[in-house]
């Protein structure tokens, strides 16, 4: 049995509907759908979604629990939304917002320019080096908040670069002078 795909999904302000094997899931910060396969099934049962199998296989409980964890995010999503903090370290090291453009300043010869896709909204404090990205996706914040880190990812002598929270970075001694 999978320990993940049977948990209920509970929900509050979230509107669900099902339709065949399609999930329409909508609310106060966004919509989304998603689609299950064949070997799954979705009922709902007092505010909770609840996702059983046909038969009961490896791959069928692969499926089962990979399907609640995503179903579990984009209804957290559309009713709370995701966060991800990126840090910024370096000297003279900044971000800038300028309408739905990031402006990377990041040690190179030239400024970095990142069009922000749809459904992401970021707020940069005054210094330009702390970023707060919020979204109704996990997946679209995961991948933005990635790229960004690959712009000038944190090297482990000075631990400059762009860091995400939570991310810890093993630091490296220098080079020592050897005593003859």
């Amino acid at each position: 049995m999978s320990k993940i795909g049977r948990k209920p999904i509970p929900f509050s302000s979230a509107k669900i509907e099902i339709k065949d094997k399609s999930v329409f899931i909508s609310g106060p910060k966004g919509k989304f759908t998603h689609h299950l396969p064949d070997q799954v099934e979705l009922s709902l049962k007092d505010n909770s979604l609840v996702l059983s199998i046909k038969e009961n296989t490896r791959n069928n409980r692969i499926l089962w629990g990979m399907h609640r964890a995503l179903l579990a995010n984009k209804v957290k999503g559309v009713e709370i939304g995701f966060e991800k903090k990126v840090k910024i370290v370096g000297l003279g090291y900044k971000a800038q917002l300028t309408g739905r453009k990031l402006i990377f300043s990041l040690g190179y010869s030239h400024k970095i320019n990142y069009d922000l896709p749809e459904g992401i909204e970021v707020k940069v404090d005054k210094t330009g080096q702390n970023l707060i990205f919020k979204s109704s996706d996990k997946m679209l914040l995961g991948e933005v908040c990635s790229t960004i880190r690959n712009f000038r990812a944190p090297e482990p002598y000075k631990g400059t670069g762009i860091i995400l929270e939570g991310e810890v970075i093993i630091r490296k001694a220098g080079k020592t002078k050897v005593a003859a």
